[in-house]
Order: C-alpha cells, then sequence, then structure tokens
C-alpha cells in the first residue's frame, strides 16, 4: 500500500482535509440549497395539484351552468311558444268578434234601410192617395159643375180615402 500512496502522491493530510471541505460545501449546500429547493418543488407541486383540482371544478361547473343553460333556453322557446299561441288564438277570437259585429252592423243597416223604404213606400202611397183624391175631387167637379158646400167635400173626400 506504501508503493501505491507513494506512487500516486496521496498525502492523508489533503484526504482529510478535503472530505472536510466536502463535508462543509455538502452542509452549506444541503442548507442553502436543498432545502429551499425541495420546499419550492413542494409548493410548485401543490399549486400543480390545486390548479388540476380548480380545472375539474370549472369544467364540471361549465357542464353544469352549459346544462342550465340548455334547460333555460328549452323554457324559454316553450314559453315563447305558448305566448305566441296564445297571441295566434287571441287575435283569432278579436276575428271572430270583429266579424260578428260586422254582420250585427250589417244587419242593423239593412234593418233601418228596409225600414227607411217601407216609410218612403207609405209616404209615396199616402201622397198618392192624396193626388187620387185630389184629382178625384177635381173630376167629380168637372163632372157635376156644380160647386157643392163644404161638409159634401169633407164627406166625400173621407169617403174615397176609405176606398
Amino acid at each position: 500500500m506504501e508503493s501505491i500512496i507513494s506512487t500516486f502522491h496521496i498525502d492523508w493530510k489533503i484526504i482529510v482535509a478535503q472530505a472536510i471541505n466536502f463535508a462543509i460545501v455538502f452542509v452549506v449546500l444541503y442548507i442553502f440549497a436543498l432545502k429551499p429547493l425541495s420546499k419550492l418543488m413542494a409548493e410548485r407541486s401543490e399549486k400543480i395539484a390545486k390548479g388540476m383540482d380548480d380545472a375539474k371544478n370549472n369544467a364540471k361547473l361549465l357542464n353544469e351552468t352549459r346544462a342550465e343553460y340548455d334547460a333555460a333556453l328549452v323554457k324559454a322557446r316553450s314559453e315563447a311558444n305558448k305566448i305566441f299561441q296564445d297571441g295566434k288564438k287571441e287575435a283569432e277570437a278579436k276575428k271572430i268578434a270583429m266579424l260578428e259585429d260586422a254582420k250585427k252592423e250589417v244587419a242593423v243597416v239593412i234593418g233601418n234601410g228596409k225600414k227607411a223604404l217601407e216609410a218612403e213606400k207609405i209616404k209615396m202611397v199616402e201622397e198618392a192617395r192624396k193626388e187620387i183624391v185630389a184629382l178625384a175631387m177635381s173630376a167629380t167637379e168637372k163632372i157635376i159643375s156644380t160647386k157643392v158646400d163644404g161638409s159634401f167635400n169633407e164627406k166625400t173626400v173621407k169617403e174615397l180615402k176609405h176606398l
């Protein structure tokens, strides 16, 4: 062994000093580098895990929200359709009511027209009677050629009216 030590020029003092230097460097690196680095890695792992959990929760929340949105959309469409149908029924009912009112108004106008025509007819018949009576009187006077007193005229007119 002595020959190996002399061949390679190994000095025990240097080896011990290097071992002490190595131990000091190891302790310093462990305290100032390895511990903070492992702590930083643990924190980073926790943040990543939390981020993954948050992403899963957000995806779940997004799916729930999408389902609620779809349900609300279906409900809104059905309500809109119902409102449309109700409006359509109401418009149809108003149309029918307006047609009925128009029919009633037409019936009233026709009735009033018939009454007016009937009144006009009666008036014309009355005027025709008066003219006929006047003509008959005039013809009678010409035939008789004499003037009769006023009571005879009235009596004759009454008799002619009843004919």
